[in-house]
């Protein structure tokens, strides 16, 4: 007769499949207690990440020093040429018709001295002269002359773009010659205040592949301190170029131009009507070669 397990051989059974679970379960806790350990130890960086994050700090405060530099050389250089744009459809297209007038003059003269070579050549410098002047004052009456006021957007876009993408952080020549052509269309959109174009132009760039950095500590840190050094130059050479456009006589005069609109003066018009003076002065004397007789 087949015999069957009792209630009491189940019971132990349980018991056995009881302590195997325990077992387990301690073995589980001891595990995840190991493993737990590890995973709060945090690696330590070698020399060349701590070198290379100190230099990557550096870069940081560089770039941004450098877009703040970009932003007041483009502002000045803006400013600049706006003004001489109003000083020349002011002041300049009264000194081209002044030029023209002297131009005849000197014409005249030669017409009266045929021979006399040194009035020949004077005659021909005051006729270049001349059109000079009026193709100057062609050029200014085209451009805008109303004074360059960039908003702070307009601003925060430029130097977004500059910090970004300025030909000085390239690490090769066919990556500059990219940098250097978006930077000249920021220039080109900040000094038009196309903020839209601005925006554009940094979107491209996110976009791009070069935007992509490599990988490697060592490389990585090279590249750092190469950027380093680009920006570093480039600062100097912002600073020397600032210099030079404020000691310009362009600078001079729109500070003393500024400087007296304060006072409720307008130096320009004020300039304009001196030379309207000269200009009525040359066409009597004008006036009085043309019925002059001819030297021979």
């Amino acid at each position: 007769m087949r015999k069957y397990r009792t209630q009491g051989s189940a019971k132990g059974l349980s018991g056995n499949r009881q302590s195997y679970l325990d077992c387990g379960k301690q073995k589980l806790k001891s595990a995840e207690q190991v493993f737990g350990m590890r995973t709060n130890i945090t690696r330590t960086q070698t020399p060349e990440e701590r070198e290379l994050s100190k230099k990557q700090y550096e870069l940081s405060e560089l770039e941004a020093e450098l877009a703040q530099s970009e932003l007041d050389l483009a502002t000045l250089q803006a400013e600049l040429h706006t003004f001489e744009s109003r000083y020349t459809a002011i002041v300049g297209v009264c000194y081209a018709e002044l030029d023209e007038i002297e131009a005849q003059i000197s014409e005249a003269e030669a017409r009266l001295k045929p021979k006399d070579i040194k009035i020949q050549e004077q005659a021909a410098k005051a006729r270049a002269q001349a059109q000079e002047s009026a193709q100057a004052a062609g050029i200014a009456q085209k451009l805008k002359t109303a004074k360059f006021e960039p908003s702070e957007s307009l601003k925060k876009f430029y130097r977004e773009v500059a910090k970004h993408i300025h030909p000085d952080l390239a690490i090769d020549e066919k990556e500059r010659a990219r940098r250097q052509q978006l930077m000249a269309d920021a220039n080109r959109a900040y000094e038009e205040g196309d903020e839209a174009k601005l925006r554009a132009i940094l979107a491209e760039w996110e976009n791009s592949p070069e935007s992509v950095e490599g990988e490697g500590t060592a490389a990585e840190l090279v590249r750092i301190i190469r950027k380093i050094a680009q920006v570093e130059e480039r600062l100097h050479v912002i600073e020397t170029g600032i210099d030079q456009l404020e000691e310009s006589d362009l600078f001079q005069l729109k500070t003393k131009v500024e400087i007296a609109e304060n006072k409720g003066q307008d130096l320009l018009v004020e300039m304009a009507s001196r030379v309207k003076a000269e200009i009525a002065s040359a066409n009597e004397h004008l006036a009085g070669l043309s019925g002059r007789r001819v030297h021979i």
